[in-house]
Protein backbone atom coordinates (compact mmCIF):
# COMPACT_ATOMS: atom_id res chain seq x y z
CA UNK A 1 0.00 0.00 0.00
CA UNK A 2 1.23 3.52 -0.82
CA UNK A 3 0.70 5.71 2.26
CA UNK A 4 1.91 8.93 0.65
CA UNK A 5 3.76 10.29 -2.35
CA UNK A 6 6.23 13.14 -1.89
CA UNK A 7 7.70 15.02 -4.81
CA UNK A 8 7.63 18.15 -6.91
CA UNK A 9 4.61 19.22 -8.93
CA UNK A 10 5.21 18.47 -12.61
CA UNK A 11 1.66 19.04 -13.87
CA UNK A 12 -1.72 20.11 -12.54
CA UNK A 13 -4.64 19.09 -14.72
CA UNK A 14 -8.40 18.81 -14.50
CA UNK A 15 -8.92 16.72 -11.38
CA UNK A 16 -5.37 15.42 -11.07
CA UNK A 17 -1.76 16.29 -10.30
CA UNK A 18 1.45 14.64 -11.47
CA UNK A 19 4.20 14.49 -8.83
CA UNK A 20 7.75 13.89 -9.95
CA UNK A 21 9.57 11.42 -7.71
CA UNK A 22 13.02 10.08 -8.59
CA UNK A 23 12.52 10.38 -12.33
CA UNK A 24 9.01 8.93 -12.24
CA UNK A 25 5.73 10.80 -12.55
CA UNK A 26 2.83 9.70 -10.34
CA UNK A 27 -0.60 10.73 -11.58
CA UNK A 28 -2.77 11.35 -8.54
CA UNK A 29 -6.44 12.31 -8.61
CA UNK A 30 -7.47 14.90 -6.04
CA UNK A 31 -10.30 17.21 -5.03
CA UNK A 32 -10.52 20.76 -6.33
CA UNK A 33 -9.75 21.99 -2.81
CA UNK A 34 -6.44 20.10 -2.74
CA UNK A 35 -5.49 21.03 -6.29
CA UNK A 36 -6.14 24.72 -5.67
CA UNK A 37 -3.51 24.75 -2.90
CA UNK A 38 -0.74 23.16 -4.95
CA UNK A 39 2.11 25.21 -6.48
CA UNK A 40 2.17 25.47 -10.28
CA UNK A 41 5.42 24.44 -12.00
CA UNK A 42 7.13 27.36 -13.79
CA UNK A 43 3.79 29.16 -13.90
CA UNK A 44 2.46 26.75 -16.51
CA UNK A 45 0.47 23.52 -16.47
CA UNK A 46 3.58 21.46 -17.31
CA UNK A 47 7.34 22.01 -17.65
CA UNK A 48 8.63 21.67 -21.19
CA UNK A 49 11.64 19.53 -22.05
CA UNK A 50 13.92 22.58 -22.57
CA UNK A 51 13.05 24.18 -19.24
CA UNK A 52 15.99 24.74 -16.94
CA UNK A 53 15.42 22.72 -13.75
CA UNK A 54 15.12 24.63 -10.53
CA UNK A 55 14.36 23.74 -6.94
CA UNK A 56 10.61 23.30 -6.69
CA UNK A 57 8.46 23.12 -3.61
CA UNK A 58 8.13 19.57 -2.33
CA UNK A 59 4.57 18.39 -1.84
CA UNK A 60 3.42 15.40 0.19
CA UNK A 61 0.05 13.87 -0.67
CA UNK A 62 -1.46 11.22 1.58
CA UNK A 63 -2.87 8.62 -0.77
CA UNK A 64 -5.57 6.02 -1.19
CA UNK A 65 -4.83 3.26 -3.70
CA UNK A 66 -7.83 1.83 -5.52
CA UNK A 67 -7.33 -1.46 -7.33
CA UNK A 68 -9.85 -2.64 -9.94
CA UNK A 69 -9.85 -5.11 -12.80
CA UNK A 70 -9.04 -2.36 -15.30
CA UNK A 71 -6.09 -0.98 -13.30
CA UNK A 72 -5.06 0.96 -10.23
CA UNK A 73 -5.75 4.60 -9.33
CA UNK A 74 -4.19 6.88 -6.74
CA UNK A 75 -6.18 9.53 -4.90
CA UNK A 76 -4.25 12.14 -2.92
CA UNK A 77 -4.92 14.64 -0.14
CA UNK A 78 -2.84 17.28 1.58
CA UNK A 79 -4.05 16.23 5.04
CA UNK A 80 -4.56 12.86 6.68
CA UNK A 81 -7.96 14.08 7.88
CA UNK A 82 -9.10 14.53 4.27
CA UNK A 83 -7.79 11.08 3.41
CA UNK A 84 -9.63 9.51 6.35
CA UNK A 85 -12.87 11.23 5.42
CA UNK A 86 -12.50 10.12 1.79
CA UNK A 87 -12.03 6.53 2.98
CA UNK A 88 -15.12 6.83 5.13
CA UNK A 89 -17.29 8.32 2.39
CA UNK A 90 -16.51 5.61 -0.17
CA UNK A 91 -17.79 2.97 2.25
CA UNK A 92 -21.29 4.29 1.62
CA UNK A 93 -23.21 2.24 -0.94
CA UNK A 94 -23.43 4.16 -4.18
CA UNK A 95 -20.65 6.63 -3.26
CA UNK A 96 -17.56 6.18 -5.39
CA UNK A 97 -14.32 8.16 -5.45
CA UNK A 98 -15.73 10.79 -7.82
CA UNK A 99 -18.69 11.55 -5.53
CA UNK A 100 -16.45 11.54 -2.44
CA UNK A 101 -14.09 14.05 -4.09
CA UNK A 102 -17.08 16.20 -5.01
CA UNK A 103 -18.17 16.29 -1.37
CA UNK A 104 -14.65 17.11 -0.14
CA UNK A 105 -14.38 19.86 -2.74
CA UNK A 106 -17.58 21.42 -1.39
CA UNK A 107 -17.40 20.81 2.36
CA UNK A 108 -14.43 20.94 4.73
CA UNK A 109 -13.74 17.88 6.86
CA UNK A 110 -15.05 19.50 10.05
CA UNK A 111 -18.24 20.54 8.26
CA UNK A 112 -18.79 16.97 7.05
CA UNK A 113 -18.15 15.69 10.57
CA UNK A 114 -20.66 18.09 12.08
CA UNK A 115 -23.22 17.27 9.39
CA UNK A 116 -22.91 13.55 10.15
CA UNK A 117 -23.07 13.99 13.91
CA UNK A 118 -26.13 16.26 13.68
CA UNK A 119 -27.87 14.31 10.91
CA UNK A 120 -27.79 17.27 8.51
CA UNK A 121 -28.36 15.57 5.15
CA UNK A 122 -29.08 18.88 3.42
CA UNK A 123 -25.43 19.89 3.78
CA UNK A 124 -24.36 17.10 1.42
CA UNK A 125 -26.77 18.19 -1.31
CA UNK A 126 -24.58 21.25 -1.83
CA UNK A 127 -22.02 18.98 -3.51
CA UNK A 128 -22.52 18.52 -7.28
CA UNK A 129 -24.06 15.16 -8.11
CA UNK A 130 -25.34 14.49 -4.59
CA UNK A 131 -29.14 14.39 -4.45
CA UNK A 132 -31.47 14.25 -1.48
CA UNK A 133 -31.74 10.45 -1.33
CA UNK A 134 -27.97 9.99 -1.64
CA UNK A 135 -27.37 12.60 1.07
CA UNK A 136 -29.80 10.85 3.40
CA UNK A 137 -28.06 7.53 2.75
CA UNK A 138 -24.69 9.08 3.62
CA UNK A 139 -26.01 10.27 6.98
CA UNK A 140 -27.81 7.01 7.66
CA UNK A 141 -24.76 4.84 7.00
CA UNK A 142 -22.09 7.06 8.56
CA UNK A 143 -23.71 8.77 11.53
CA UNK A 144 -23.13 5.84 13.90
CA UNK A 145 -19.59 5.31 12.63
CA UNK A 146 -18.79 8.96 13.20
CA UNK A 147 -20.32 8.92 16.67
CA UNK A 148 -18.23 5.87 17.56
CA UNK A 149 -15.08 7.66 16.42
CA UNK A 150 -15.60 10.63 18.75
CA UNK A 151 -15.23 10.48 22.50
CA UNK A 152 -18.24 11.68 24.52
CA UNK A 153 -16.31 14.63 25.89
CA UNK A 154 -14.46 15.44 22.69
CA UNK A 155 -17.13 15.72 20.04
CA UNK A 156 -15.96 16.33 16.51
CA UNK A 157 -12.67 17.78 17.75
CA UNK A 158 -11.63 14.29 18.88
CA UNK A 159 -11.15 13.33 15.25
CA UNK A 160 -8.18 15.68 14.94
CA UNK A 161 -4.67 14.45 15.49
CA UNK A 162 -3.35 14.96 19.04
CA UNK A 163 -0.89 17.84 19.37
CA UNK A 164 1.18 16.27 22.20
CA UNK A 165 4.36 14.71 20.80
CA UNK A 166 4.06 11.48 22.80
CA UNK A 167 0.46 10.98 21.73
CA UNK A 168 1.35 11.69 18.11
CA UNK A 169 4.21 9.18 18.24
CA UNK A 170 1.90 6.55 19.73
CA UNK A 171 -0.76 7.27 17.09
CA UNK A 172 1.73 6.82 14.24
CA UNK A 173 3.10 3.61 15.80
CA UNK A 174 -0.37 2.06 16.03
CA UNK A 175 -1.12 2.97 12.43
CA UNK A 176 2.18 1.39 11.39
CA UNK A 177 0.98 -1.81 13.05
CA UNK A 178 -2.03 -1.84 10.73
CA UNK A 179 -4.75 -0.24 12.83
CA UNK A 180 -6.91 2.42 11.21
CA UNK A 181 -6.38 6.06 12.12
CA UNK A 182 -9.81 6.40 13.71
CA UNK A 183 -9.49 3.37 16.03
CA UNK A 184 -5.88 4.26 16.87
CA UNK A 185 -6.84 7.82 17.72
CA UNK A 186 -9.76 6.72 19.87
CA UNK A 187 -7.57 4.30 21.83
CA UNK A 188 -4.77 6.85 22.33
CA UNK A 189 -7.12 9.53 23.59
CA UNK A 190 -8.80 7.10 25.97
CA UNK A 191 -5.64 5.80 27.66
CA UNK A 192 -3.16 8.69 27.50
CA UNK A 193 -2.42 10.60 30.70
CA UNK A 194 -0.41 13.82 31.15
CA UNK A 195 3.36 13.29 30.68
CA UNK A 196 2.84 9.60 29.79
CA UNK A 197 5.61 8.31 27.48
CA UNK A 198 4.72 7.04 24.03
CA UNK A 199 5.67 3.41 24.74
CA UNK A 200 3.29 3.30 27.71
CA UNK A 201 0.47 4.84 25.65
CA UNK A 202 1.08 2.22 22.95
CA UNK A 203 1.07 -0.63 25.48
CA UNK A 204 -2.22 0.48 27.05
CA UNK A 205 -3.81 1.27 23.70
CA UNK A 206 -2.95 -2.19 22.36
CA UNK A 207 -4.56 -3.82 25.40
CA UNK A 208 -7.72 -1.81 24.78
CA UNK A 209 -7.78 -2.53 21.06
Amino acid sequence: MIAFVEGTVAQVGAGFVVLGVGGLGYKIFASAATLSRLPRPHGRAVCEANDQPRNGETVRLHTHLQTKEDGTTLFGFLSVEELDMFGLLITVSGIGPKAALSILATLKVDHITNALLTGDAVAFTKAPGIGKKTAERIVLELKDKMADSALPSGGAASLSAPQDGEKQEALEALQALGYSRSESLRAVLEVAQPNMPANEIIRLALRKM
